[in-house]
């Protein structure tokens, strides 16, 4: 009897014990968010006189990476912006940048 005792509440403990522990399942939920990422844009130093006196010499165009644009020599931003590179003009038109405006004189 006393067995039996035993083996029921053993079996009345285990039956609680472990239909309180959930049944371990594996799923994956994804979430998905719209965001904007911001492109770092690694800083280039500035082109010394003597690289802008050489561009110059090489009929190079200033590109400003920043604003899709190019610069003329002659123009006043010509190595000056701030994120920028020299290269031809063909390079910069078959890259996908446009000239810049020029200023209207009065």
């Amino acid at each position: 009897m006393k067995k039996l005792i035993a083996a029921l509440a053993f079996a009345a403990f285990a039956t609680v014990t472990f239909a309180q522990t959930p049944a371990t399942t594996t799923t994956q939920t994804t979430t998905t968010k719209t965001t904007k990422e911001k492109k770092v844009v690694a800083a280039t130093p500035a082109p010394t006189a003597q690289e802008i006196a050489n561009a110059k010499d090489k009929g190079l165009v200033w590109v400003n990476t920043s604003a899709k644009v190019y610069h003329y020599k002659e123009g006043k931003y010509y190595g000056k912006t701030k994120q920028g590179k020299f290269m031809t003009e063909d390079d910069a038109k078959a890259a996908g940048y446009t000239p810049v405006k020029a200023a209207v004189v009065k």
